[in-house]
């Protein structure tokens, strides 16, 4: 009984080793698609595009309201901000689709790991019902 229980502690720490392996390995992962690394370069990127929109704004607000001379014609202040927010669309389109991307990943992950763990069910269960027919016939 005492070499069952051994063995049984000595499979636990190795499953809880390679549980933390995994866990690691998805941590580097999770980094390299966007983690904390690139927070700041997104944040740096949000700024550009706030601050490029606003001076825009404020620049034709000048224009319009307070009738300053501009050398910048009208027409070019709206086209930019037009083209900087289709610009922005799709730079956040593409962060999405990386996350999807990985979504994907963990749930393809999940579903290998669940069809795993259902076959070795079914082979203990097998197991069991041979060993108990075993035991009846005795």
């Amino acid at each position: 009984m005492q070499k069952q229980d051994e063995k049984e502690i000595h499979r636990l720490q190795a499953e809880l080793a390679e549980f933390k392996k995994e866990k690691e390995e998805i941590k580097n992962i999770i980094g390299a698609i966007g983690g904390a690394k690139t927070q700041k370069y997104d944040h740096l990127i949000n700024w550009l595009f706030i601050t490029v929109i606003s001076s825009l704004f404020l620049i034709d607000f000048g224009r319009h309201i307070l009738h300053m001379d501009i050398p910048i014609p009208p027409m070019l202040s709206i086209e930019i901000g037009v083209l900087i927010v289709s610009i922005k669309i799709i730079w956040m389109m593409h962060k999405q689709i990386k996350v999807e991307h990985f979504q994907f990943w963990i749930l393809s992950s999940i579903e290998y790991r669940v069809n795993d763990i259902a076959h070795r069910v079914i082979k203990i269960e097998k197991k069991l019902t041979a060993q108990s027919k075993k035991e009846d016939s005795d």
